[in-house]
């Protein structure tokens, strides 16, 4: 299997390379009114308007200014296409399905829903996730009631 692999503040993620479109630098975001706060807005992508996700929020991390590092992974979830705002994308990297362990029973349940794994690596650990869980379908239709848009095709 092979994952791309980000960072939010100090964790290491990943998320299956067959999701992801591609990986961009931060643009200029519209805002849209009453959505949740870690739906950031649209952007259009060569002629395409796809929601963005502050991944930061979503999980309950401290907002954080964008450095040069910042990126937006556009993925394809849900047979829609949104961007998701990450701190850096450290690498893409090929693991063994032996590498994965499931998530532990200890992990609250809260954010299991959306961990599918945790991989080993050498000296380090790197958390699986299902990217089609982290964002309700619900708050997907909000975001693009709210911007009259139709979502593209992932």
């Amino acid at each position: 299997m092979q994952l791309v692999g980000f960072r939010l503040a100090d964790e290491e993620y990943g998320i299956e390379i067959t999701k992801v479109q591609e990986i961009i630098l931060p643009c200029e975001v519209t805002r849209v009114p009453q959505v949740p706060d870690y739906l950031k807005g649209l952007i259009n992508l060569r002629s395409t308007v796809i929601p963005i996700i502050d991944l930061r929020l979503r999980f309950g991390l401290p907002p954080v200014e964008p450095t040069e590092e910042t990126r937006i992974v556009v993925v394809n979830t849900s047979g829609k296409t949104i961007g998701v705002v990450v701190d850096s994308v450290s690498e893409v990297l090929r693991v063994l399905r032996e590498q994965i362990d499931p998530p532990p029973q200890t992990v609250a349940r809260l954010g299991r829903e959306y961990l599918t794994g945790l991989v080993k690596l050498d000296d380090r650990l790197l958390i699986l996730l299902e990217i089609d869980k982290i964002l309700a379908i619900e708050d997907l239709a909000t975001l693009g009631a709210a911007g009259d848009i139709a979502f593209s095709p992932g």
